[in-house]
């Protein structure tokens, strides 16, 4: 019943040697991966979608609102719902 023949030793061993292998691939693909973003090379990151890049270096001047006390954007203000609001 749990007699070991040639045939099974044979594919034990194989599928110890792949998995030992693939582990090795996968290492060597996350030291390689790991060194080209050291050197600053390899794909671009992709932009954010909704959100302006924060590395374009642009700012915004903000300004304080005099009736809530809030800072709001200067170009593009809004209400902020109370009836008094100046924007």
């Amino acid at each position: 019943m749990f007699g070991f023949s040639l045939q099974k030793l044979l594919l034990l061993a194989a599928i110890v040697a792949a998995v030992w292998y693939g582990f090795k691939l996968v290492s060597r693909l996350q030291e390689a991966r790991e060194l080209e973003a050291k050197r600053g090379g390899g794909k671009p990151k992709p932009a954010r979608r909704g959100r302006k890049a924060a590395s374009e270096g642009q700012t915004e001047t903000m300004v304080q609102c005099p009736v809530c006390k809030t800072y709001v954007a200067a170009s593009g203000a809004g209400s902020c719902g109370r009836d008094d609001c100046p924007y």
